[in-house]
């Protein structure tokens, strides 16, 4: 399972390194880190722990979401610049997502993949095109088996 990059600070520190695959539209950045925690405050109990019947046999657990220190996380950024419309920056998006969740042996870290270039509009008038999918997702598939071919040792 890949989880989501969310936090700013995230995108931040994996794009301050190289990038290290580039394709004529995408670039794949990567830092063997895990994801920046937010500062949240504790909880207290309303109740002192002496007056709760379950004082001795409270459990915490951790949350259901969370990854194992050896998972990967994916960032996708497509600015508008590059594409104009939402439906084509969403579309983009998803094709990340789809190409990087079918692989299984990513190294564990951050990863964010960035639009560097914008896609031909003549060659792709519409937004959301089968043709415009099949050629990002193509180009996708081509740049993880680079990545992968690097991981390798």
């Amino acid at each position: 399972m890949i989880g989501r990059i969310v936090r700013s600070a995230d995108f931040e520190r994996v794009l301050a390194s190289a990038s290290r695959v580039r394709s004529s539209h995408f670039a794949v950045h990567h830092l063997a880190a895990m994801p920046s925690v937010a500062a949240k405050p504790a909880k207290v109990l309303s109740t002192a722990a002496a007056k709760l019947s379950t004082a001795n046999a409270q459990v915490t657990h951790g949350p259901v979401d969370e990854l194992p220190p050896d998972a990967c996380w994916l960032g996708a950024i497509v600015p508008k610049r590059h594409a104009k419309r939402s439906v084509t920056r969403s579309l983009m998006k998803r094709q990340i997502r789809a190409a990087f969740a079918q692989q299984s042996t990513l190294p564990p870290g951050l990863w964010v993949v960035r639009l560097r270039t914008p896609f031909d509009r003549k060659l792709f008038p519409s937004a959301a095109s089968d043709a415009l999918r099949a050629a990002v997702y193509a180009e996708l598939a081509q740049l993880v088996g680079r990545v992968l071919a690097r991981a390798k040792p």
